[in-house]
């Protein structure tokens, strides 16, 4: 029983294969060559059963919506997992709401109404995801980093990580 429920840790990592150009993200890396991307303890606990199974229900519109906007599903996957570990109830404490933990005015800014509905909530943390891109460009360090704290707080540090506490330790190590 207590194997079955654990705090759905949410390190990310990535691979680029070479040959193909492919890139590739997990949180169960199985060979040397990815490298850990973001670092996260989400304090979420769920178990694995659950979190696979909203996983899956969510794929098709996260695939829909990755399509929609030019973006990578397997990001978008990774970027939930690490923001709500597929809770679309999951409320931070700062106010961050639903599976891409959208704050107010970030939700207002991309015309999402109701943060706790995941199609909409997918949609607007994606179209912010594609709009972060724009701006760092394929530094994805910095994209995540942006999600997270705010792409103002980015732009602040000289477009480096923010000398924030919780997102220094998300990238110790890579």
């Amino acid at each position: 029983m207590l194997a079955a429920v654990s705090s759905a840790r949410a390190d990310v990592y990535k691979f680029t294969d070479r040959s193909s150009g492919h890139v590739y993200y997990t949180d169960r890396p199985s060979h040397s060559g990815y490298r850990l991307l973001i670092k996260t303890f989400s304090g979420v606990t769920v178990t694995y059963r659950e979190l696979e199974k909203n996983r899956r229900l969510y794929a098709p519109v996260i695939d829909a919506v990755a399509s929609k906007y030019g973006l990578d599903p397997a990001l978008l996957h990774a970027v939930i997992r690490a923001e709500s570990g597929y809770n679309s109830r999951a409320v931070s404490p700062k106010g961050a709401v639903g599976l891409m933990q959208l704050m107010p005015d970030t939700a207002s800014r991309y015309g999402v109404s109701d943060r706790h509905d995941p199609n909409a909530n997918i949609e607007g943390g994606a179209r912010y995801l594609r709009d972060l891109i724009g701006m760092f460009g394929a530094n994805l360090k910095l994209v995540v980093a942006a999600y997270n704290a705010g792409e103002n707080a980015v732009i602040r540090h000289g477009n480096q990580i923010p000398l924030i506490r919780r997102l220094r330790s998300m990238f110790r190590g890579c």
